[in-house]
């Protein structure tokens, strides 16, 4: 039997770092537009007086790959040895059965680098590697010149054993799918808003609103990944590229062998069923009696989903804000709204599901930011889309999330939020819109209109260059 010689993984290796031979990153990702996270990545990258490890997380398909192709190419334009620098990615057949240790004494005979000097290297979809966090502990212990960066793509199972194993040595960074402050940079449509100040608050507006919201309701059916955002054949088929390519890959083959799932059709249907469900209130029970599947074995499959970083589960709270001590109820939104489209089919202006998924996008703005605990309030005579709760748990502000101008003349129907609010010392309250800004004073609440588009900007913005809006009312 043929065995896989030294010169064959040599090969490999030469081939994944081309800039070695002198030659720069492939010319299919120079080309690429870097997303906005890169300028929050680099600096951690190249910081050196921190002995760290960075775990790079994130769903597929959202740019990983590129986003550390980029960082090289930033260190190559900084002026660092090529050889210095080396890319690998684990799950090359090659590299079966390597450790991270193994990779590294490949990378040191393959370029003959003088790793004495820093040297930056990234392994890349390390999580099929087994124990990857023990060794890469023991990697930034040993090797003090080495800035390491891993990436993979089941995010909580990352983040799980870089917080057991890497406590003090790993540093976790989140890459969403494509926010739409981002969507509308890679497209080059920044400039349809310009940062303003109402009643001492920055906020963007659209001097071309219709347009804006175009692009919005494009953002909700293609907007998550990259690559669908510039491909018209994937926009005519998004069900073959993120159900096939990016979902199915996930359900039927990443968590299956990172959880030993072995009924994968059950937890397919299960995730097809939250999916269509996005926005709504759901419970254990309910999803159980549909499906026949037992309780625990549904609330175990959600936990994966949200280890891959499909869905996230809201919690829910009363009118006085108090978790309740048993979640029967809870609210599962997808990550990214444009899987929706691709499971189902896009959505048009004005279907009813607009609504839901309209509401997703809102959330997933903030999906990747830590600090941001959110829940949802509901109780007898009442409900509240989206509350924002600070360390002591206590209310920093509410939001009415609605696809729709008819609030300002029905403030009626939103009784419940200005009753949270009273309950619960705020002045204010946000209420999304479709074209509609204005404020309005109703029971001693401001309930301030803002179009869901330019909110969803503004969010997305404003959690990536660190901004509040003034008083702390609203990210």
């Amino acid at each position: 039997m043929r065995q896989i010689d030294s010169e064959q993984l040599h090969e490999r290796i030469r081939a994944e770092n081309p800039w070695w031979a002198g030659q720069g990153i492939r010319d299919e990702l120079d080309l690429l537009t870097p997303r906005a996270y890169f300028d929050l990545l680099f600096p951690l990258i190249t910081e050196l007086s921190v002995r760290r490890a960075i775990v790079l997380m994130g769903p597929r398909r959202v740019g990983k790959t590129v986003l550390i192709h980029h960082a090289i190419r930033a260190l190559l334009d900084q002026g660092v040895p090529p050889r210095q620098i080396a890319y690998i990615s684990v799950d090359h057949p090659l590299y079966n059965g390597l450790g991270l240790e193994a990779l590294i004494d490949l990378y040191r005979k393959a370029a003959d680098a003088d790793l004495d000097q820093i040297a930056y290297v990234f392994f890349d979809e390390v999580q099929y590697l087994k124990e990857w966090e023990v060794h890469l502990k023991a990697l930034v212990d040993r090797e003090p010149s080495f800035r390491l960066v891993v990436s993979g793509s089941a995010a909580a199972a990352l983040s799980l054993k870089s917080q057991e194993s890497g406590a003090g040595r790993f540093t976790d960074f989140l890459l969403p799918p494509l926010t739409f402050y981002e969507y509308l940079e890679l497209l080059g449509e920044r400039g349809l808003l310009t940062e303003t100040e109402v009643a001492g608050r920055p906020l963007f507006q659209a001097e071309d609103l219709p347009r804006l919201n175009d692009h919005f309701l494009h953002y909700l059916n293609y907007g998550g990944y990259p690559e669908v955002v510039f491909s018209e054949a994937i926009q005519a088929n998004p069900s073959r590229f993120i159900k096939g390519d990016i979902i199915d890959k996930v359900l039927l083959r990443d968590l299956p062998s990172l959880y030993g799932i072995s009924d994968v059709q059950e937890l397919n249907k299960l995730f097809t069923t939250l999916a269509f469900n996005t926005a709504g209130e759901l419970s254990l029970q309910d999803l159980s009696t549909s499906s026949g599947v037992a309780k625990n074995t549904i609330k175990r499959y959600i936990e994966y989903l949200g280890a891959a970083f499909l869905i996230k589960v809201v919690h829910r709270i009363d009118e006085s804000a108090r978790r309740f001590r048993r979640a029967r109820q809870f609210k599962i939104y997808l990550t990214n709204p444009s899987m929706r489209a691709a499971l189902f089919a896009p959505v048009k202006p004005d279907a009813p599901e607009l609504g839901p998924l309209a509401e997703t996008a809102v959330f997933s703005q903030y999906f990747h930011d830590e600090d941001a605990q959110l829940f949802y309030g509901r109780w007898k005579k009442g409900e509240v889309d989206m509350v924002r709760l600070n360390a002591a748990q206590v209310p920093v502000w509410a939001v009415e999330v609605k696809w729709s101008d008819r609030y300002p003349s029905r403030l009626e129907e939103l009784g419940s939020l200005v009753a949270f609010c009273r309950a619960n010392g705020l002045t204010q309250a946000w209420v999304t819109s479709r074209t509609i800004r204005s404020t309005v004073i109703e029971g001693g609440v401001s309930l301030n209109f803002i179009p869901m588009s330019e909110l969803c900007f503004m969010v997305s913005h404003n959690i990536i260059h660190g901004k509040r809006v003034a008083g702390g009312e609203l990210l």
